[in-house]
C-alpha cells in the first residue's frame, strides 16, 4: 500500500508519531484500524515508506483530521508553532 521514497524530493512527511503519542494510540492499534501491519506504521513514521492515497486517507480519518494536517510534501512545522501562528 505505498512505496519507498526515491529521495528527499519524493518523501512524504507526516505527523503520525506525534498524533499517536497525543492520543495514546499504539502502532498496533493504528495498524489494526487502518488495515496494515504495525511495521508499516513504523516505516511511515521514519519516512522509509510513502503511503498510498487510500492508506493516507484512512490514517487521516482515524485521527479525524484532514489529510493535509497529517501528511505533506514539505516538512511539517511543529504543531505548537502552527497554533501560535494562528493565535497571533
Amino acid at each position: 500500500m505505498g512505496r519507498q521514497p526515491r529521495g528527499d524530493a519524493d518523501r512524504v512527511h507526516d505527523r503520525i508519531a506525534v498524533l499517536r503519542a497525543e492520543r495514546r494510540v499504539s502502532r498496533k492499534e493504528l495498524a489494526d484500524a487502518v488495515g496494515v501491519h504495525p511495521q508499516t506504521i513504523g516505516y511511515l513514521e521514519r519516512g522509509e515508506y510513502s503511503p498510498s492515497l487510500v492508506l493516507a486517507l484512512r490514517i487521516a480519518r482515524f485521527f479525524d483530521l484532514p489529510v493535509e494536517a497529517v501528511f505533506s510534501l514539505d516538512p511539517l512545522p511543529a504543531i505548537g508553532s502552527e497554533l501560535l501562528r494562528r493565535n497571533q
